[in-house]
């Protein structure tokens, strides 16, 4: 390809909203343009690594035997009724209506699909296992977009589903989805974090996301400094770090007198102590929750509905009070897991006090009766502990759990920190910030058993199939391999996803420069090596510049003075040092470090 006949149109300076490289690199690199807000429209030179990235993800899934299937990206929304995802998704799924009034989604994700198909086709066990999957452009209404294609609003991912007679068959197909996982983003030149991971609003049991370290990231990631525990904060555990109370005598609890001291700080100076010596109590109100809770403090009062005929029995809202440690945070995720809710969040400060009878900071689990209590595991061993008195500058001291209190239930809430313990081995753990390329889920029977799948058995008996789920976003596949290849100057691609291979820079693209760089041009392009020849009427500077910019692996100067000693000058972009090579044998050689490359 011919640099005058292709369209790169290269940038200078950086775009102001652009704070990350991967954002810069690809405006400045004329890779990308911005329509609105979180929509970008790929040029010409970004959409050729974009349709590598998406080749080396559609091979790696061929060759474990995915098929790809193209649903539509406008979806029926009696689907997403039907799986119970249309309220529970909230504002970050775009409903739309036809001309007939009908609702439509557009996609964000595509279980409800894939499963309406299988749904529809599969009936009987020889059929299973069936995996199934796409490439296709998604949308999801961000409150934020941001960072360029690592979070925009539209974008494009390849998701797989897979259904299963039973477990041991959804077990080897995740672990194979793993494997090629991992595989995908090695041809991508991709360092992953693979880590343990929460199923979010998905659902299921088992998930495993890929991560890139990023200071951008989104994600705070725990590692074991002595075994190989890794986790997404939101899923990580670690060791109790208490002691399991004795059987002996406990003060009795006490009412003191606390005025005007609400926060844990202010109580540890006032009472002298550690916050690890304090039950704080927060109040949560939590969506769509599958539990019953017929029999918890008011829960017999609660407004009860199901999201389809077929469906079990949910709240539409609930409050619960979480008694945790004073040191330590709750984990909202681990929250909505345990009570099976779609969202919780802390509740307004007026509910808040209404269903405690206190002022905010003097709530506590000794007497709170309007609704339930659950305790994190932590709180389990507190034996001589200080919690807010359900009135205003009051607490009490000396409260032990079991007897001043119990609660509905215990879980482990805590968010895991640096300095924690390994659950595995019982190593210290440290922090790192990710971005999510790719997530495997074990999903079960949530949606098959939702949406009514069923296929006859060997035995002629009527059966749910499990079912996997497995995704890999290609433009943020694509930004991270920039934020991990690039210098000051500009992108430095890996061979495998690079959108052309070498670039040849005649200095002057005319007399035998021109003739040299055209037969280099021809030879490797027979060879079926991609070439941009940069023939533009542009000083050498301006090609050198523009050549580091995009950032193609190989780079072949043609010069008069070389020429004299039938020479080109090559250079690998990641070097620092070019070196002279005979014009006869430069084809070979760059063939074969291109084949080198792509086979490591």
């Amino acid at each position: 390809m011919r640099f005058s006949q292709t369209f790169i149109p290269t940038l200078r300076e950086v775009p102001a909203d652009a704070v990350i490289p991967s954002h810069r690199l690809m405006f400045r690199a004329g890779m990308l343009r911005k329509l609105a807000n979180g929509l970008f429209a790929y040029l010409p030179l970004g959409l050729r690594s974009f349709r590598k990235v998406e080749q080396i993800i559609r091979e790696e899934m061929d060759a474990i035997g995915g098929l790809e299937i193209k649903p539509t990206v406008i979806v029926p929304g009696d689907l997403w009724k039907e799986s119970g995802r249309w309220d529970a998704m909230g504002e970050s799924l775009l409903r739309v209506k036809n001309r007939l009034d009908a609702d439509f989604v557009v996609s964000p994700t595509a279980e409800e699909v894939f499963t309406a198909i299988v749904r529809d086709e599969v009936s009987s066990y020889r059929q299973l296992p069936l995996t199934l999957y796409q490439i296709n452009t998604k949308y999801r209404d961000e409150i934020r977009p941001r960072y360029g294609v690592m979070r925009g609003r539209e974008f494009v991912m390849k998701d797989a589903y897979s259904y299963h007679p039973n477990e041991a068959s959804l077990e080897e197909t995740y672990q194979a989805m793993g494997q090629a996982y991992r595989r995908i983003f090695k041809r991508c030149g991709l360092s992953v974090l693979p880590v343990r991971a929460d199923s979010g609003a998905m659902g299921g049991t088992g998930s495993e996301e890929f991560m890139v370290e990023s200071d951008i990231g989104d994600n705070t990631l725990l590692f074991c400094k002595t075994c190989e525990y890794a986790a997404n904060v939101e899923k990580a555990s670690c060791q109790p770090d208490f002691t399991l109370p004795s059987a002996e005598a406990k003060k009795n609890i006490e009412k003191i007198d606390t005025p005007s001291v609400k926060t844990i700080n202010e109580l540890c100076a006032f009472l002298k102590t550690d916050a690890k010596n304090f039950i704080k109590t927060l109040i949560y109100k939590a969506l769509n929750v599958e539990l019953d809770l017929s029999e918890t403090p008011g829960g017999e009062k609660l407004e009860k509905r199901k999201p389809r005929a077929d469906a079990p029995e949910v709240y539409p809202e609930a409050f619960f009070a979480v008694a945790i440690r004073g040191d330590l945070d709750v984990n909202e995720v681990k929250l909505a897991a345990v009570l099976k809710a779609s969202e919780v969040a802390l509740a307004p400060d007026a509910e808040a006090e209404r269903l405690t009878g206190a002022p905010l900071g003097f709530a506590g689990p000794v007497g709170l009766t309007k609704i339930p209590v659950i305790a994190d595991t932590t709180v389990t061993a507190m034996q001589d502990a200080i919690t807010g008195g359900l009135a205003r500058d009051v607490h009490y001291t000396h409260v032990a759990y079991g007897r001043d209190f119990t609660s509905w239930r215990t879980a482990d809430l805590r968010i895991v920190r640096a300095g924690d313990r390994c659950p595995q081995c019982g190593g210290e753990l440290y922090e790192k910030k990710g971005n999510e390329l790719g997530h495997i889920f074990k999903l079960g029977y949530k949606y098959t058993q939702g949406m009514q799948v069923r296929y006859l058995d060997e035995n002629g008996k009527s059966q749910v199939p499990t079912m996997g789920c497995y995704g890999i976003g290609i433009d943020r596949t694509l930004a991270s391999i920039i934020e991990e290849h690039h210098d000051d100057a500009g992108i430095i691609w890996p061979s495998s996803v690079a959108p052309y291979q070498v670039l040849i820079i005649p200095v002057k693209y005319e007399g035998e420069m021109q003739a040299a760089a055209d037969k280099l041009t021809a030879e490797l392009e027979h060879a079926g090596i991609e070439v941009l020849l940069d023939d533009r009427p542009e000083r050498p500077g301006v090609k050198f510049k523009d050549g580091d910019l995009i950032g193609l692996p190989y780079r072949v100067v043609v010069g008069d003075k070389n020429l004299a000693g039938n020479c080109v000058e090559i250079k690998p972009r990641n070097a620092k040092e070019n070196r002279l090579v005979s014009l006869h044998e430069a084809p070979q050689e760059l063939i074969t470090l291109i084949r080198k490359d792509l086979l490591n």
